[in-house]
């Protein structure tokens, strides 16, 4: 009897061991050789498999190579941004792949195909297709009021001396947080602030575990950082829900007539339940999420945004004057109102040049659950794919043999005709992934860049260098020192 019960322990034993081995073999090698063989067979060339690390021992080695030093005066940035992929491209062509750990991704720069990725197709990442409920906001475009207070606090530090040298990326930082916290939540600006506080040091601990070689699984072990990711995420989470209740037992009750973000979201949400929408009706974890959204959205995207403009137009004084001379002729001795902000031409075209020279998103990613038909491509599950933004952005054959220079003048006739391919430049996203806050971003970009205007010009520091990089947005690595000088 007892050796009975010793042989079914081994044999059990064996069993398991078996299991293990063969879950192992099939994450490792079987699956990512059979993903690699469908990509192949469609003529798709990428980096070869090396397992458990995929490319990520090259990918870190190339951009500590990259950001090790900064580059000349230009917008030739991808070689230093994003080095990794646009050798991939350059090698394997403008569709190809590489490995994230035992994850191919696919780089697709097609802008039909990217259209494709991006539209509402069923076997991919599906994101409700709620109305943006942020169309009206140039009705109360004058509650910006933190752009006034940075106005105010520039000219003081410039009555000292007649000009100032300041490093404007903590200025935007801290600008936009301001806004996205006040916008987003009225009334509850204090816990607005103190979520965004709690997300930046997220995203930081998120960053440095992007930048160390990937292990399978590494992220389950409660090291000290990995429960730290763990509580803030958790906190976060807690805080905002805590949050959507309140405002929808408020709304509920006709307690409450914040006309913030999260009250507009939760209006049009609602209308979308009681007329039955059920495809675009949001539940609580993605009301979350869409809050965590857009408070990356208006806040790192256009403090990176502001920036590299002011960047820009330092290194282009004669489209900066342009500029100047439009909102002065529009503003007179007024602040920038709906209606001067809806006919800033000129502005609106350097915003978007600049948008395209340095999006703050590099790349948008998609993740393939079932297998997909992406034009002529058949995409399995399991497959990664990436729209890398910045070299889509620098295409010869879509924007021509200018395509790293700086020229507002190709959006005169608007996005649409900027390019050879009217699905070229999507920097919010395309259809129903187009981002939630894409209005509130213009129209905050446009804010403070006329205001600025109003009152400043501004120069590039001597001791400014170009070193774009990235932490989850396009930042300056070494700081963006500019002089300002009072008009």
């Amino acid at each position: 009897m007892e050796d009975l019960k010793f042989h079914a322990l081994i044999f059990s034993l064996f069993v398991f061991l078996s299991y293990c081995f063969l879950r192992v073999f099939y994450t490792i090698w079987w699956k990512p050789k059979w993903l690699e063989k469908s990509l192949k067979q469609q003529g798709i060339k990428g980096t070869p498999y090396k397992p458990f690390i995929g490319d990520m021992k090259e990918y870190i080695k190339q951009i500590t190579e990259a950001w090790s030093k900064p580059i000349n005066l230009s917008h030739h940035i991808a070689g230093r941004v994003d080095p990794f992929t646009r050798n991939v491209v350059q090698h394997n062509g403008k569709t190809s792949f590489f490995w994230v750990g035992t994850t191919p991704r696919l780089i697709i720069m097609d802008p039909e195909l990217t259209k494709e990725v991006l539209s509402n197709r069923e076997g991919h990442i599906q994101k409700p297709a709620i109305k943006p409920p942020y169309t009206d906001f140039d009705k109360r475009i004058n509650k910006f009021r933190s752009s006034a207070t940075l106005i105010e606090k520039w000219k003081k530090l410039i009555s000292r001396g007649g000009t100032f040298e300041i490093d404007i990326w903590p200025e935007f930082q801290d600008l936009t947080g301001d806004i996205i916290s006040r916008t987003a939540f009225g009334s509850k600006y204090d816990e607005g602030k103190e979520i965004l506080k709690l997300q930046k040091e997220l995203q930081k601990l998120v960053i440095e575990a992007m930048q160390t070689l990937y292990i399978p699984g590494f992220r389950f072990i409660p090291t000290k950082k990995n429960r730290r990711r763990k509580y803030l995420d958790k906190k976060i989470t807690l805080m905002l829900k805590a949050l959507v209740e309140r405002t929808e037992n408020k709304m509920k009750t006709r307690e409450t007539n914040d006309h913030n973000l999260l009250g507009l979201l939760l209006q049009s949400n609602n209308q979308n339940k009681r007329i039955g929408t059920k495809s675009n009706y949001m539940n609580m974890e993605e009301i979350i999420e869409e809050c965590k959204l857009f408070y990356l959205a208006g806040h790192e995207t256009t403090s990176s945004w502001l920036t590299w403009t002011m960047i820009v137009m330092a290194m282009h004084p004669n489209w900066q004057q342009k500029a100047r001379e439009e909102v002065l002729q529009l503003c007179r001795d007024r602040d920038p109102d709906a209606e001067a902000i809806r006919h800033l031409k000129t502005v609106t075209m350097i915003l978007y040049e600049v948008l395209r020279l340095y999006p703050p998103v590099i790349a948008l990613y998609q993740h393939a659950y079932k297998e997909t038909k992406i034009g002529n491509l058949s995409v399995q599950a399991g497959i990664d794919l990436t729209l890398p933004i910045l070299l889509i952005n620098r295409d010869p054959e879509l924007w021509g043999d200018d395509a790293e220079e700086f020229k507002p003048g190709r959006f005169s006739e608007g996005v649409s005709k900027s390019s050879k391919d009217q699905t070229a430049f999507f920097p919010f996203g395309w259809g129903p992934r187009t981002c939630i806050g894409q209005n509130f971003a213009i129209i905050e970009a446009k804010i403070v860049l006329a205001m600025i205007l109003k009152h400043f010009s501004f120069e590039l520091s001597p001791s400014y260098t170009h070193a774009p990089y990235t932490v989850m947005t396009l930042q300056p690595q070494h700081e963006a020192q500019i002089i300002l000088h009072p008009l």
